[in-house]
């Protein structure tokens, strides 16, 4: 999902990457599992929400204000993220973006006591932005404690590590949050308030282990910055690459955000909300698996190619979720059915059966068709821009701005004409993405020559 590892060309070590960091890297790596967790756990946010403050169905462009709230953060934080990062040092950085992402998991303390949707939304940007910060500083150290000939093989353990507790943290959450035995809001609202403080808790034990912790100093921090000369923009498929990540972020956090509120409608069957929110699993899991698949995949087919199929095929699974014939026609898949029993008090795990319509189906799915797109797009985004790859790395991170603004706009549709049809809006992302494989990933200019000149093709 959005929030794994990005690639970056800050790949040495000061002094060197003969040295032993395996406790600098189980570090880092944690993080990205700590990244993907706690941003997963909006999606059973959503619902919570929904019952705490008796949104209406006609509200929901109040409930994605939560994705709003913090995907947002990244474009508005995420490029100033990197200038701080770059004054401060990489290990500060990474010490005081966490200690920022806990001030915001803090928050959700007063937030529940007072049961203020508003400064759940205030303490949901500041988790953000400081996630945004966070992605700034770890990607680049991950690439760089070891040999640059392995550095890849490490941001793909940050990437299993992000996709695995995505994939696991909506069968948690629901378990804490859609607990059925928890009626009351004012129990609700308790039961959030001890979860992300035990979060907070965490990241509390994270810093302290990295201010105690020896990184090692980049190489890059001891360097000046560079004036570049032109417009960054002037890169065609920088822009269309960028637009690419804003759409597919977009398309694929709402996806997620609205899959239990979906559920649980009448065109869906009126999926319990408990059992829809360990459905979710199924979504992020596929990420987590097309991931694997599509890591050994892309390795002897071409990006644009793997990126156009999985975007047309996306494409697909939307537009037949949207027929009568998907929605009208049932299955019967399995699922996690954890919980407590109310009466005996007594906790239970095991599988059982729900049915379904089809058109559900075609919407967990997506997970998996998803899973390339971040790394595919990103990669040719950044392509043969040489000494700007820096500048266009940031200017992609900014684009998860995405996951706010679909996420707000859909909400808004759905209002209007319903859950349904209001998936046209992800047929606009997925169509972009296609053009984006097919055509928009080529170059008109590149810098990536012997000079760094900036020379169209």
């Amino acid at each position: 999902m959005a929030g794994g590892p990005i690639s970056s060309n800050f790949s040495t070590l000061e002094g060197g990457s003969n040295k032993n960091y395996s406790v600098p890297i189980a570090l880092m790596s944690g993080l990205f599992f700590i990244i993907g967790f706690v941003t997963v756990l909006n999606d059973v946010l959503i619902p919570i929400m929904q019952d705490i403050f008796h949104f209406t169905a006609h509200e929901n462009w109040k409930l994605l204000l939560i994705q709003f709230s913090f995907f947002v953060a990244y474009g508005i934080i995420s490029i100033p993220g990197g200038f701080l990062v770059k004054k401060i040092g990489y290990q500060k950085g990474t010490i005081y973006s966490l200690v920022l992402v806990a001030i915001g998991l803090l928050l959700f303390y007063p937030a529940s006591l007072m049961a203020s949707y508003g400064l759940f939304l205030m303490a949901l940007f500041i988790v953000g932005g400081g996630f945004a910060i966070l992605q700034v500083a770890i990607n680049p150290y991950l690439i760089a404690l070891g040999t640059p000939e392995t550095g890849a093989s490490r941001l793909n353990l940050g990437g299993a590590l992000n996709s695995t507790a995505t994939a696991i943290g909506p069968i948690f959450g629901t378990y804490m949050l859609l607990n059925e035995c928890i009626s009351k809001s004012e129990d609700k609202l308790s039961t959030v308030r001890s979860l992300y403080l035990v979060l907070a808790l965490i990241i509390f034990i994270m810093v302290i282990a990295l201010i105690y912790s020896k990184l090692p100093k980049l190489s890059i921090e001891n360097d000046k910055d560079e004036q570049l000369e032109g417009d960054i923009f002037q890169f065609k498929h920088l822009v269309f690459g960028a637009l690419a990540i804003f759409f597919y972020v977009g398309a694929e956090v709402v996806i997620g955000s609205l899959l239990v509120v979906y559920l649980k409608s009448n065109t869906m069957g009126n999926v319990p909300e408990r059992i829809a929110g360990t459905l979710v699993a199924y979504y992020w899991g596929g990420a987590m698996i097309g991931r694997f698949i599509g890591s050994a995949a892309t390795k002897t087919i071409a990006p644009n190619k793997a990126l156009s199929f999985v975007a047309a095929v996306s494409f697909l699974l939307i537009f037949l979720s949207m027929t009568d014939l998907m929605i009208n026609n049932n299955v019967t898949i399995p699922y996690i059915n954890i919980g407590d029993n109310c009466e005996t008090n007594t906790f239970y795990l095991g599988l059982k059966m729900v049915t379904l319509p089809w058109a559900a189906v075609c919407l967990l799915s997506i997970g998996f068709f998803n899973a390339i797109m971040w790394p595919s797009i990103f990669t040719l985004g950044i392509a043969r821009l040489g000494k700007y790859t820096s500048k266009g790395s940031g200017i992609m991170v900014t684009m998860v701005a995405g996951g706010a603004f679909v996420s707000l706009l859909q909400g808004f549709v759905a209002d209007q004409i319903g859950y349904t049809y209001s998936f046209a809006i992800c047929l606009v992302c997925y169509i972009y993405i296609l053009f984006f494989g097919l055509k928009g990933y080529k170059p008109n200019k590149v810098a990536d020559n012997e000079n760094g000149e900036i020379v169209e093709i």
